[in-house]
């Protein structure tokens, strides 16, 4: 299926690999824009007002924050294969929030630590301002792979044994969203120079996993410059949401100013005008010189609001 979609990634970004796969599953084609690892961004930055985390999908002067939302997003367009069975939700609800914030900060140290000596130029230092840290050095980062090893083989497991009756995948015969939030944290084991997939090696079933999911592919990706989606949203105007707002008590309502940002990052505040809020979504209106008026849109969970 043709689409105006363009995702902001990076190849070697999990959750990115996430929402090319989740796109993939779709049947979607998509435009690709290549964006750095670490700050600056200056491609990035007039899109989201300062949201610097990847990935971020686009439609004209649309942005889509967090791959949760994004699947939410990618769902309403196209229902069909679904994310979100409704016989099983709750449950793959609740075992893909266990893996992007129990079980990925420990298996990312693991394998960046591993990988200590061969990873991207600052990216350590990106890292630890992202969280709030002081700059780690070499040694502090290769002791944290040591540490987070004995947090990450239990966990692991856990997820062996969801497929030890063996059925396909997660819950059931058919991938759903807990799959996917599972499996970009699997798919980080390749690493970036030493390879940590042996950790997986006592668990064949979930390698037959692992298989399954990479074999949805991508869909069809075409890769743009960020001078062109920069164009794209220059050209368009947000769009007029397509269903009512549902604010919750103490939400900022519709017209008012506000500011959201991820909940584990103090710093990065993205300010404008509510344009749509509900149990799920807050959406800013914005506007910078380079690219005119945009929409940010972030999911509730995991993300902090104020009144500007």
């Amino acid at each position: 299926m043709a689409t105006g979609l363009i995702l902001h990634h990076y190849d070697f970004s999990n959750f990115a690999e996430k929402a090319r796969l989740m796109l993939g599953f779709k049947g979607l084609a998509w435009r690709g824009v290549e964006q750095p690892p670490i700050l600056p961004k200056p491609d990035l930055a007039p899109l989201t007002g300062g949201y610097r985390r990847i990935p971020v999908l686009q439609e004209g002067a649309d942005l889509w924050c967090d791959t949760r939302l994004i699947a939410r997003e990618l769902e309403r367009r196209v229902p069909e294969p679904t994310l979100f069975p409704v016989a099983t939700s709750g449950a793959a609800e609740a075992i893909a929030w266990w893996a992007e914030h129990q079980l990925m900060r420990p298996v990312a140290l693991f394998v960046s630590g591993v990988n200590a000596d061969h990873m991207p130029d600052g990216l350590h230092e990106d890292r630890a301002r992202l969280h709030g840290l002081p700059p780690p050095s070499i040694d502090a980062v290769r002791k944290a792979a040591v540490r987070n090893l004995h947090l990450v083989r239990p966990q692991i497991q856990w997820l062996a044994d969801m497929l030890q009756d063996g059925r396909a995948y997660l819950l059931g015969g058919a991938p759903c969203i807990a799959d996917f939030a599972a499996y970009h944290v699997i798919w980080f084991f390749k690493g970036r120079h030493i390879d940590c997939r042996h950790e997986l090696l006592p668990y064949p079933r979930l390698l037959a996993w692992r298989d399954r999911m990479a074999a949805i592919g991508h869909g069809k990706r075409t890769d743009i410059e960020p001078a062109v989606a920069l164009a794209a949203a220059r050209a368009a105007e947000p769009a007029t949401a397509a269903r009512p707002s549902h604010p919750q008590e103490g939400d900022p309502l519709p017209g008012e100013q506000a500011r959201v940002r991820p909940a584990d990052n103090a710093r990065d505040w993205v300010e404008g005008e509510v344009s749509f809020v509900d149990t799920q979504e807050i959406a800013l209106v914005r506007h910078d010189p380079d690219v005119g008026r945009v929409a940010v849109h972030f999911p509730r969970l995991g993300y902090d609001w104020r009144r500007a």
